[in-house]
């Protein structure tokens, strides 16, 4: 691991994103709440969240960190068709949480794939990535920012 010790605690904040892709059935099966195995939406949302909360657990070399905030956010998108998956993470503390927030998001895209595989196996986890995140000596940086040129890390 790293040594932080030296490093000053600050607030730290980072969001993440991705997409499971599917049939457009199989999306409206979700929405109505109608799944074998339940509430597809909000299962995948509190997986999410614990397993922000574990990821030094799962990732070698990660920091056990004490969260202050974990959200995760999943909204129907018809022109995929499927979910969008919005994680944010926040600590205050001496390392950042852009791994938190990715395993966040990437835990709840794989639950949706549990939770509805019986519907449709032809599911596509996509889009994975760091949209965000602010915090420490790096300062800030966007994924929006860096596409234009003005990335201020």
């Amino acid at each position: 691991m790293v040594d932080i010790g030296a490093k000053s605690a600050t607030t730290r904040l980072a969001t993440a994103e991705g997409y499971v892709r599917m049939e457009a059935e199989t999306l409206e099966t979700i929405r109505h709440g109608n799944a074998k195995k339940g509430d597809v939406i909000a299962t995948a949302r509190i997986a999410g969240i614990m397993a922000a909360k574990r990821t030094h657990e799962l990732i070698p070399l990660c920091h056990p960190l004490g969260l202050d905030k974990v959200s995760v956010e999943i909204t129907a998108d018809e022109d995929l068709p499927g979910l969008h998956i919005r994680a944010t993470a926040q600590v205050t503390g001496k390392t950042g949480v852009e791994m938190e927030a990715l395993t966040a998001a990437s835990v709840a895209c794989l639950t949706i794939y549990d939770m509805a595989k019986a519907l449709d196996r032809a599911m596509e986890i996509t889009g994975l990535r760091l949209l965000e995140k602010s915090g420490g000596k790096s300062g800030h940086w966007s994924r929006e920012d860096a596409a234009d040129g003005t990335d201020s890390c």
